[in-house]
């Protein structure tokens, strides 16, 4: 059976009623960092059934739980992810999904086999396009699609 894993970024206590109608439903939740509010982590750990999450560098100060972490690296549904709120520390070679936040733009590429995914912000987006999430059907190992989803 296929599973929806929803992926968003840079919420800076925000969490935008239309980010909560679109992640109603995932199986999995991936935060890219910046959540920058415990009470919004906590709002979102309650209303999905997972969720992974990382630091950004604006959540030095907040504590999420010891399973947010600057790296998380873990496999669902067949599939190894990193997360990461920045790019440039992740290991593109060790998994086949890899995940950023940051730069607050959208964006989805595959580089060598591995699937690398920006979901933008949901909250706060830079450049022309609005708020965003990424969106990800995965099923027995196999990525079955992946968008961005204009909020």
């Amino acid at each position: 059976m296929a599973r929806r894993i929803d992926i968003v970024s840079d919420t800076h206590g925000y969490l935008a009623p239309e980010l909560k109608r679109e992640i109603d439903g995932c199986d999995l939740l991936i935060h890219a960092g910046d959540v920058t509010s415990e009470s919004n982590w906590a709002e979102l750990e309650v209303s999905v059934p997972a969720i992974r999450g990382v630091l950004g560098n604006n959540d030095g100060f907040y504590a999420y739980g010891s399973e947010v972490v600057r790296l998380n690296e873990f496999t669902y549904e067949g599939l190894r992810f990193a997360v990461s709120h920045f790019r440039e520390r992740l290991p593109l070679d060790d998994v086949d999904v890899a995940v950023c936040g940051h730069t607050h733009r959208a964006m989805i590429e595959r580089l060598d086999g591995c699937l690398v995914i920006n979901p933008g912000s949901a909250s706060l987006p830079r450049g022309m396009r609005g708020p965003t999430i990424a969106r990800l059907m995965v099923e027995a190992g196999r990525v079955l699609s992946a968008e961005i989803i204009d909020l």
